[in-house]
């Protein structure tokens, strides 16, 4: 099938289906962030213009194929989900100082931190105008769902208190951070399709729990793969020490009795300066050997077997196959 969807689906009419009505989310999506102001209008097709897997938007319309997936109200929320997902890269971006998103200068590296920041205002802005459209209960979702996108990165930025567990606290973050915004994306797509409540529920658990699942895949990732694949340097959250689940699941095991020298040893060098690109590069090389990857990869199966699990219910057929591929294609990219 076209690569446009990221998904090895064996359905040939639905991998047509979605794969052209993700091209008219595409078209929408550029319409929605153009600007007659021409500095907003190209610091906003920034990030579009660098493209994306369009995960969200994706599983908007599979989801929507449980009901009526060619309501316009379907096609909106796609774009809405895909709108508020950028936003947030904006954003998220300026926080992590990351240099690179999807293989070009971060928007920050371009424009300056200030401009990125509203930039991401300015999208937040054109999904709130989008969903307005799609009536009050989507604004109240919608609304949700950026409330805990913005607790996920409080959270993040300033840890976990003083006794508190920082691997299920992480665990939350990427349910807030990451996770929320997948199941609203699952969540849109079945309820603007006409789904009956129960599917709508279902679908919605399924986001939460591939969500986070993306999330620790994406862990891995970022100390297994090269910028090349990724588009991002690896090791990036370990320059700016952001906890990741790897290196949570190493300080835990460091500080337990059964910790070698070795691991302590290896948690110093993460906490020292990383700003060298060879001292990344070692602290990388190191922790990528390390069982905790591993660890960390399994966490993420098991997510996903869970979120296939809540589709039990769900009827036999193409749809359900193709939300169980999209579940474990998010963790085969980390194998």
């Amino acid at each position: 099938m076209s690569s446009a969807t990221s998904l090895p689906l064996t359905d040939p009419a639905l991998a047509e289906l979605l794969t052209g009505r993700l091209s008219l989310v595409e078209e929408r999506l550029r319409d929605a962030v153009a600007h007659a102001d021409t500095l907003a209008d190209d610091a906003s097709r920034h990030l579009v213009n660098a493209g994306g897997k369009r995960l969200r938007p994706l599983l908007t319309l599979l989801a929507a194929e449980l009901g009526d997936g060619g309501r316009r109200e379907v096609l909106d929320a796609a774009v809405v989900v895909e709108l508020t997902h950028l936003a947030s890269l904006y954003h998220d971006d300026v926080m992590d100082s990351a240099p690179v998103r999807r293989g070009a200068p971060a928007a920050h590296e371009v424009w300056g931190n200030q401009v990125a920041i509203l930039t991401g205002d300015l999208l937040f802005a054109r999904a709130s105008v989008m969903v307005a459209g799609l009536g009050p209960e989507a604004v109240r979702i919608q609304a949700t769902t950026f409330e805990r996108l913005c607790l996920g990165q409080l959270h993040e930025t300033v840890g976990p208190a003083a006794g508190e567990d920082p691997v299920e606290f992480y665990l939350q973050v990427l349910a807030d951070k990451t996770a929320s915004l997948v199941a609203t994306s699952a969540r849109f797509g079945a309820m603007f399709a006409g789904c009956r409540p129960d599917a709508v529920q279902i679908v919605t658990s399924f986001g939460e729990k591939v969500g986070v699942a993306f999330q620790l895949a994406d862990d891995v990732i970022d100390l297994t793969s090269d910028a090349s694949v990724t588009g991002k340097t690896p090791g990036t959250d370990l320059r700016e020490h952001v906890p990741t689940m790897p290196v949570l699941l190493l300080r835990r095991r460091a500080s337990s009795p059964e910790g070698t020298e070795a691991e302590r040893e290896l948690v110093a060098m993460l906490d020292g300066d990383l700003s060298s690109d060879e001292d990344l590069a070692r602290a990388v090389a190191a922790l990528r050997t390390h069982p905790v990857v591993e660890d960390t990869r399994a966490q993420a199966i098991a997510l996903v077997q869970a979120a296939v699990a809540e589709l039990d219910p769900l009827p036999a057929g193409p749809v359900k196959d193709a939300l169980v591929s999209f579940a474990e294609s998010l963790v085969d990219r980390a194998s």
